[in-house]
């Protein structure tokens, strides 16, 4: 098993196929790797293959997909010392850009093989409302109130069709039936008050943007970036200032550092990209949670 990769690909990804995962899976083999190449069927599939490979003892896992499949991959592997490593197929790839790891198969697959792993903090967020209670780690972000309705109200089949565009259409849309809820955050002892909230693990978000500019994912903390205004000129203003990178200069938002946060009140929640639940919520930072190859 010690040359064992296992290639866990998501067919579903907007530019993942068959094709090019053949070719990560022949790169590999050309390099003297046994490489075990398995598919998804359905959300959860990525965290329950990852899971079950653990017991193995393979020398790498890759996830190949968008960041949705990564964070499941990661899920799957959170405690253990297998390293996992990245192939960019999805929509956006952030923790690519992140990483800097290029969407070329063979240049990707060449850092899986050839840089050391690295650990790294993941962030976890806990619905303590629901039972039994649900907990999940994210690599990137955990958005919570517009950024969680926005993911929520996405249409998979605009997606396949448009990629990004999906994601620009229902931020429209949300924009114009938002009606955000107050959330309560306690964050380093003092209670603070907004309408939505961006808690990053890492510095980009949707794309080559970022929110949470100081977050770095060898830093075991969380920036917390809240936004405490609820009208729709409010959440355009954030919008804009996010592009220009001036949203941290506002009034009405406030910028934390933190290991931990207590959310309060009832608003959706999104967790790497993908829609999670709602709130209330804990949410932490995990130390030394997982081995990255980047």
């Amino acid at each position: 098993m010690k040359s064992l990769i296992v290639l866990i690909g998501n067919p579903a990804a907007k530019k993942a196929s068959e094709k090019k995962i053949d070719r990560a899976r022949a790169f590999l083999a050309s390099k003297g790797y046994e490489v075990e190449r398995v598919f998804t069927k359905q959300r959860g599939d990525a965290e329950t293959i990852a899971g079950g490979a653990v017991k193995r003892s393979p020398l790498l896992v890759i996830g190949a997909g968008g960041d949705g499949t990564i964070n499941e991959v990661m899920n799957g592997l959170v405690g253990s010392d297998i390293p996992v490593a990245i192939l960019p197929l999805g929509t956006t790839n952030v923790l690519a850009k992140e990483l800097d790891i290029p969407e070329n198969v063979e240049k990707a697959m060449e850092i899986a093989v050839s840089r050391r792993p690295r650990v790294i903090s993941l962030g976890k967020i806990t619905f303590t409302h629901r039972a039994p209670v649900l907990s999940r780690h994210f690599c990137l972000m955990a958005g919570v109130g517009y950024d969680g309705e926005t993911v929520l109200r996405i249409s998979e089949r605009l997606k396949k069709i448009s990629g990004k565009g999906a994601y620009l259409y229902s931020g429209v849309t949300t924009l114009l039936k938002f009606n955000p809820s107050e959330l309560a955050l306690c964050v380093n002892g003092k209670i603070y008050s907004g309408y939505s909230v961006i808690i990053g693990n890492a510095a980009k978000y949707a794309g080559n943007f970022s929110v949470t500019p100081d977050s770095r994912l060898t830093d075991p903390a969380l920036y917390v970036c809240l936004f405490k205004g609820k009208r729709r000129l409010d959440f355009l203003r954030y919008v804009f200032g996010v592009v220009t990178r001036t949203h941290l200069r506002y009034e009405d938002v406030e910028y934390l550092k933190a290991e931990e946060v207590e959310i309060s009140g009832s608003s959706h929640v999104q967790v790497d990209g993908d829609y999670a639940g709602t709130t209330p919520a804990k949410v932490e930072i995990v130390r030394d949670a997982l081995r990255l190859v980047f």
